[in-house]
């Protein structure tokens, strides 16, 4: 099984089991809440987001095997990135107005678009 497509079956893990915290703030939001969480919606965001990402690895790395490994580590990096950067506006919504938050913003955009642009690039050209 190609490396991507394996990144991609434990990025879906980890969001599947990140729906547990989605419920917690539906079941229990007065937990939530005690826990620092201002904005519960963010987790839900993240949780579909790392399932999609996750799919989307798995599909990379079963339709396009053997990408070259810095591209490969574009869309790995920015997968993962991109629904992590939910996770901190849960606790702190100015974070988005942030330095740090936007130019990660930036890079997690520019690896996934340019790695998945990359990909069918090398699919299309094999």
């Amino acid at each position: 099984m190609d490396v991507l497509t394996r990144i991609g079956l434990v990025e879906l893990a980890f969001g599947a089991v990140l729906g547990w915290a989605v419920a917690a703030t539906m079941i229990t939001p007065q937990l939530v809440e005690r826990a620092g969480v201002r904005k519960p919606r963010r987790i839900l965001q993240a949780h579909l987001d790392y399932v999609i990402m996750g799919i989307i690895l798995i599909a990379v790395g079963l339709a396009v095997p053997g990408l070259p490994t810095w591209l490969a580590a574009a869309i790995v990096v920015g997968t993962w990135l991109n629904p992590t950067l939910f996770l901190p506006l849960a606790w702190s919504p100015r974070a988005a107005t942030r330095t740090w938050f936007q130019v990660l913003s930036v890079v997690s955009f520019t690896l996934t678009s340019g790695g998945l642009v990359g990909a069918a690039v090398v699919g299309l050209v094999r």
